[in-house]
């Protein structure tokens, strides 16, 4: 029984590892669930804090709905200063990305619990084994294979 193999598939798109030289905003493309906050400056009625919904789409003040599928936060943010430049002409637009919470990870095989677990940007596999209450007895520790996919295009 020590040969049974151990699998994590993680849907990171190799986000585990990555240097931190690049800023998230740079690659991280958006999915559903992460949180946004959107701003003009000199305009709180323009400010909001937006959960990204399962369809991708974004509804902000004066320019409505914005399909932010396969978006990184640069595009949302050139995205909404060219829409809202019609309203408010040389509008300086900030978006952060404040919460991720589309990144999963889903381990199965010979672990204690498991399941689909919600990670970080930084999140190791180690602490993902932790996640799963571990290695139950059955594991071969020199058999896990760590399976990286895309749930979608939002990688």
């Amino acid at each position: 029984m020590k040969n049974l193999i151990c699998c994590l598939a993680i849907l990171s798109f190799g986000l585990l590892g990555v240097s931190s030289v690049y800023a998230v905003e740079d690659f991280y493309h958006v999915g559903p669930g992460d949180v946004v906050e959107i701003s003009v400056w000199k305009d709180e009625s323009l400010s909001r804090s937006l959960i990204i919904p399962p369809d991708g789409m974004l509804s902000f003040p004066l320019i409505g709905d914005i399909n932010v599928t396969n978006l990184t936060v640069a595009d949302i943010r050139q995205t909404v200063t060219k829409r809202i430049s019609e309203f408010v002409p040389d509008a300086t637009v900030t978006v952060m990305l404040s919460e991720i919470n589309s990144l999963r990870a889903y381990v199965i095989g010979k672990v204690n619990d498991p399941g689909v677990y919600q990670i970080g940007m930084d999140t190791s596999v180690m602490q993902i084994l932790a996640m799963a209450g571990g290695l139950n007895p059955f594991a071969s520790e020199g058999s896990i294979h760590i399976l990286p996919t895309r749930e979608s295009e939002n990688f």
